[in-house]
């Protein structure tokens, strides 16, 4: 048996591919299952798995609805020890929940203003101070996450986890609107862009086209990395 995953788009859903990455990444035999969030069928696609009203949800193999994507790492976390989603080491552990729990409720400006989007990359893209601000945690996160961890590069805590899948769409943000981060932050964010997994969730939203497109494309938008 496996579980179900509710998603909404690909090319725009963060809260979707950190749900399949959760999933994928630690190899959980999964199915997918679309819902409504750009067609106005949402309501309507989840009124079976109510409470949930948001993207992503989680049907387990025995008919348990999880939402809420912190909620569904840690009940895979808890249900499959033994797929290590979460640090081996207490106190990196106990960072990376913090990272995940301040990504979930966190970065308000960053959110708002870079959308994220998987098609091309927008160049001369205005950064506002909150968005800077923003930026300059992530920063210090990633940072705190190695100097803990002692990973010079790669993933935050060596070996890929949780933390790594909440902040695959922030590295997306950053290197869909070519924000200006640190060496060693875009090092990251390309290395998470290129991972397999996120490159073949990229390539099925890619199938669905969009048109008008719906946000802003920048005059000087070039393509994706990796293109």
């Amino acid at each position: 048996m496996s579980y179900t995953l509710f998603i909404g788009d690909r090319t725009f859903s963060s809260w979707s591919l950190r749900g399949w990455l959760m999933l994928e990444k630690f190899n959980l035999p999964h199915s997918v299952q679309m819902v409504g969030l750009y067609a106005g069928t949402m309501a309507k696609d989840l009124a079976p798995l109510a409470p949930a009203i948001l993207v992503p949800v989680l049907r387990t193999p025995e008919g348990d609805v999880v939402g809420e994507s912190l909620a569904i790492a840690e009940t895979l976390a808890e249900r499959h020890p033994e797929a290590e989603m979460w640090p081996k080491d207490a106190a990196h552990r106990l960072r990376a929940r913090w990272l995940c729990a301040e990504m979930a409720s966190g970065f308000s400006a960053l959110r708002a203003s870079c959308p994220m989007q998987l098609q091309h990359v927008n160049e001369g893209f205005d950064t506002t101070p909150d968005v800077q601000t923003d930026l300059a945690r992530v920063e210090v996160l990633w940072r705190s996450a190695r100097g803990i961890s002692g990973a010079k590069d790669g993933w935050l805590f060596g070996a890929y986890s949780l933390a790594d899948v909440f902040y695959a769409p922030v590295a997306a943000r950053i290197i869909g609107y070519d924000l200006p981060v640190s060496t060693e932050v875009r090092e990251y964010c390309l290395k998470t862009v290129s991972d397999p997994s996120f490159r073949q969730w990229r390539r099925d939203g890619l199938q669905v086209t969009y048109d008008p497109f719906p946000y802003p494309i920048s005059a000087s938008a070039r393509p994706w990395p990796l293109d």
